[in-house]
């Protein structure tokens, strides 16, 4: 057996490992109360006080706990969507690959953008803890929020913050962003879905681009883009800067 496929049936070991019984139970009820709170955000006209990444979340935690549920068994039990959160992540380059020639088209009008967003969002965290004489640790954890959860917990490692948290915060980062994001685009007027889906794609990662995409595919487009471009710029920059 090759090296690659011993990694690729590592991987895959924990399902098979699993009690059938409570493997499927975890998956079907995590499925289900997600597109239960998904139809409920449809029913309440996308109200964002009921984003389905807010609620479901807020539903799977008071089962866990009346359940008495151990944190650690139920992750195992969903090793499956863990597993499929790469895939899914890499065909987010298909709407960005339809709207190529849109993107050659705008070249560095789209990239200027990204880079002061991509600089300003950190920044402004960072600022506001630092007001609060928070510990240095904490300070460079706020430094990854706007960026995908393996780059930040990786550059939070290399900078001197607590990887562990910043996977908490970059989840809290995209789903405010996301739940809010389209209530402050509105706010502004904005009708450009390049500028939305690159404010989506830059300020809430992967939460946001999926809200880009439920826009439309050339709104996903620019925020896969956004997200690509920021979590490298921001990987890239503050190693250089902090460690």
């Amino acid at each position: 057996m090759t090296p690659a496929l011993q990694q690729i049936v590592a991987q895959f070991s924990p399902l098979w490992s699993q009690d059938n019984g409570f493997m499927a139970a975890c998956l079907l009820s995590t499925l289900g109360v997600y597109l239960l709170t998904r139809q409920l955000y449809f029913w309440s006209n996308q109200n964002p006080l009921l984003h389905p990444l807010t609620i479901s979340t807020l539903i799977i935690g008071f089962i866990l706990h009346f359940a008495a549920i151990d944190v650690t068994e139920f992750k195992r039990g969903i090793t499956l969507f863990e597993l499929l959160l790469g895939p899914a992540t890499v065909a987010l380059a298909v709407p960005l690959y339809n709207q190529l020639p849109v993107l050659r088209q705008l070249g560095f009008r789209v990239l200027a953008p990204i880079l002061i967003g991509g600089s300003l969002a950190p920044t402004i965290a960072w600022l506001s803890v630092y007001a609060l004489d928070t510990p240095l640790q904490l300070q460079m954890t706020i430094l990854v929020k706007s960026i995908t959860t393996p780059l930040a917990m990786g550059t939070a490692d290399l900078i001197g913050g607590t990887p562990a948290l910043a996977a908490v915060i970059v989840i809290l980062t995209g789903i405010v962003g996301a739940t809010f994001g389209p209530w402050l685009i509105m706010l502004t007027k904005t009708d450009s879905e390049y500028a939305q889906g690159l404010a989506l794609g830059s300020v809430a990662h992967v939460v946001g681009t999926s809200k880009a995409l439920s826009i439309s595919e050339t709104c996903g487009a620019f925020a896969t883009l956004g997200l690509c471009l920021n979590g490298i710029f921001t990987a890239l920059l503050l190693p250089i800067l902090f460690a």
